[in-house]
């Protein structure tokens, strides 16, 4: 069994909610025209086929909703959402085992009524929130009650990257050319806000949190070096901020904490990134996914067939891992 742990999908309902309702979608349902299995069952159902014993737990794509909706309408697309995924759950629950709930973080405790709603009515398996909302870092306090629903509620968080072209790679330039926004923007993102969250003290806060990073936790793999001995001498390259108490204040060496975030294997079919990934993480830590709709999953399959893993870590990490953080027996 191959159990595919994020996936992205649109509720026909939601997603037809999202084009009447919010501005700003540009031509998204063109866009989304020339990736029908992002709503079409019949084409998503024969792409899954094709890779055999295969399920997916399925999430919402981008936009995300705090972007494209003031609080009240986010809230509504927000419960929209996740009633359209729980159907897909319960009428496909041979195809998709799970559902990962979508909250909006522009009503902090609206944000928190939904996750318990989904988790304890729908029957959600976690909470999906991104790297940033509108601009504003997860290590904000008034963002921390999502974090502590989720350790309270015993359930895992999806951590999606979240980016634009609005936010330039230089700063003599306007926008991001060349999609550097999403190839290179989306893992530094992801990095940022683990890191960000490591150093507020959250994982001691909360011991037990399980968050799930895209695509095998973005740059932080390859820079254990600079996370590690680089940032044991933080503050010393910025003499005008006083971070001497941040390091002292964790229970345990900050680089711990960065080894307790799970990575998935999205990586669009790429082979380099998943040696870095695996020796950071652990095979404990590392969960199947595809990111399909929106990468190939036989390729990504393909990658890590050709690992040279013991049938042991290939269980964690196609099904054994994933069973665990939801809960379910794929056995």
């Amino acid at each position: 069994m191959i159990i595919d742990i994020y996936t992205h999908i649109f509720p026909q309902p939601y997603f037809d909610a999202l084009i009447r309702e919010t501005a700003g979608l540009g031509s998204l349902g063109e866009r989304m025209k020339g990736v029908p299995s992002v709503i079409d069952l019949d084409v998503r159902f024969r792409q899954m086929d094709k890779v055999g014993a295969y399920r997916q737990v399925i999430s919402l794509p981008a936009p995300t909703l705090e972007e494209v909706a003031e609080p009240a309408l986010a809230q509504r697309l927000a419960r929209l959402a996740n009633d359209g995924l729980a159907d897909l759950v319960a009428r496909h629950n041979d195809r998709f085992p799970a559902f990962v709930a979508s909250v909006a973080l522009n009503d902090i405790d609206g944000a928190v009524a939904e996750a318990q709603r989904a988790v304890t009515e729908l029957g959600a398996k976690g909470i999906q929130i991104h790297t940033n909302m509108c601009g504003r870092p997860l290590d904000d306090p008034e963002f921390l009650p999502i974090f502590d629903v989720a350790a309270e509620l015993g359930v895992p968080i999806w951590l999606h990257p979240t980016r634009s072209a609005a936010m330039s790679d230089y700063a003599a330039e306007k926008k991001s050319r060349f999609e550097m926004w999403w190839c290179f923007g989306w893992p530094y993102e992801t990095s940022i806000a683990m890191a960000r969250l490591v150093f507020s003290g959250l994982f001691d806060r909360h011991p037990d949190l399980r968050i799930i990073t895209h695509h095998l936790g973005g740059m932080i793999p390859y820079f254990d070096g600079r996370i590690g001995y680089g940032m044991e001498m933080l503050g010393s390259r910025t003499p005008d901020e006083d971070y001497s108490q941040v390091l002292s204040a964790l229970k345990r060496p900050h680089l711990e904490y960065f080894r307790e975030f799970y990575g998935d294997t999205a990586l669009m079919g790429g082979t380099s990134g998943l040696h870095a990934g695996l020796k950071f993480f652990g095979a404990d830590q590392v969960v199947f996914a595809t990111d399909t709709p929106f990468a190939p999953i036989k390729a990504t399959f393909d990658a890590i067939d050709a690992l040279d893993l013991s049938d042991a870590n290939r269980r964690k990490i196609f099904s054994g891992n994933a069973g665990r953080l939801l809960g379910l027996d794929f056995s």
